[in-house]
């Protein structure tokens, strides 16, 4: 199965290494999916720093932020093509609730409201690079 073109199933799933992968629901906002996004990049991010060092619940935390951002990128659960437009909206709405939650969550960080959407800075590094 290297080539998916021409067949019912080349707008919903590609193939890469020679695995079948579902792909991310087309009717997803440009911001929403830029949010789910960077949430499934600090989960996959927290899945990698956490095999160096985890307390024990880091690990648990940063694989359900990895699940909740495939589930509303429709990557995993019931998919897409399957739900009406409304169940689309409530399943990524869902899932950026709960990851947004996740993340004022994080063990370490200041209880700091942001709005949705916000994006979170790093301070500026000085002349010395850091």
């Amino acid at each position: 199965m290297d080539d998916l073109r021409n067949t019912p199933d080349d707008e919903r799933f590609f193939v890469h290494n020679g695995r079948r992968w579902r792909t991310t629901d087309p009717s997803l906002p440009a911001d929403v999916k830029a949010r789910l996004m960077s949430h499934l990049g600090r989960g996959r991010s927290g899945v990698r720093n956490s095999a160096k060092g985890d307390d024990g619940g880091a690990l648990p935390r940063a694989r359900r932020m990895v699940q909740l951002a495939k589930e509303g990128l429709g990557e995993r659960g019931t998919p897409w093509w399957e739900q009406s437009a409304d169940e689309r909206t409530a399943r990524w709405t869902a899932a950026l609730e709960e990851l947004d939650a996740l993340h004022s969550e994080r063990p370490g960080d200041a209880a700091v409201e942001r709005p949705a959407g916000a994006v979170r800075r790093r301070p500026a590094e000085g002349p010395t690079g850091g």
